[in-house]
């Protein structure tokens, strides 16, 4: 079993997520807990987010975007289209870096971690539009998984947390705009609107790759509508 540390915060802290290895090529049978690797290190510690009552929550803009996004990068080269619904999530591979630190996870024979310190990492953006009419959606907005064809675990793959990196890339490490955060978390995406955020993984060159799109809407109070999940999924390579 892996133990992950938060990839990715909207509004809140995420405790540490238990993920099960399993062996790419192997059966459907999950490994013994006696296999579980440990966690490099804990959960960081949340830091608070301002609340606003529900009657501000902002609102989609006019424009390109809605009001509540981070400002929309569009850099990198496309390397895969998803369609899910309305939503289209363009992906996109911008460059490369040199992780500079450890990742989240460890492999639980070796106990070292799959990601560590100075290997190659690679960064994608996900640029998310909606085709058809104003969607609301919770704080998760549009999730995107990156998964490699080989990649042995059942949960996404690791990536280094570092602000710098992502600023270096010109990708945002979050949709939503510092100050943007509601309660209940209700955040309109307009016909046409787009945001932007992204990811990075290790560079693996020529690599097959699989995205996995959720997106699930919420009703005026917050709470998500699970019947009308969004899923679809696409493939790509990465250069």
């Amino acid at each position: 079993m892996l133990i992950t540390r938060t990839r990715r915060t909207v509004a809140a802290a995420i405790a540490s997520l238990a993920l099960v290895g399993l062996s790419a090529c192997g059966g459907s049978d999950e490994p013994a807990a006696d296999d579980a690797p440990a966690a490099t290190s804990s959960a960081p510690e949340a830091t608070d987010e301002p609340t606003a009552d529900a009657s501000e929550a902002p609102a989609a803009s006019s424009g390109a975007q809605p009001e509540w996004a981070n400002p929309a990068t569009k850099v990198g080269k496309k390397i895969s289209t998803v369609k899910a619904g309305d939503i289209t999530v363009d992906v996109y591979q911008v460059g490369t870096s040199k992780a500079t630190r450890d990742g989240q996870f460890v492999d639980p024979d070796s106990n070292k971690p799959l990601l560590a310190e100075g290997d190659d990492i690679v960064f994608v953006n996900y640029v998310v539009t909606n085709t058809g009419a104003p969607i609301d959606l919770g704080s998760s907005l549009v999730d995107v998984e990156a998964r490699y064809e080989d990649w042995p675990y059942l949960q996404g793959m690791d990536s280094v947390v570092d602000d710098a990196l992502y600023e270096a890339q010109k990708v945002n490490t979050d949709a939503l705009a510092p100050g943007a955060f509601v309660d209940p978390s209700i955040y309109t995406l307009g016909t046409g609107q787009s945001f932007t955020y992204g990811e990075n993984f290790k560079y693996q060159a020529g690599s097959p790759i699989e995205f996995s799109v959720t997106a699930i809407p919420v009703d005026s109070a917050g709470e998500l509508l699970h019947d009308q999940r969004l899923e679809a999924k696409a493939t790509g390579t990465i250069k």
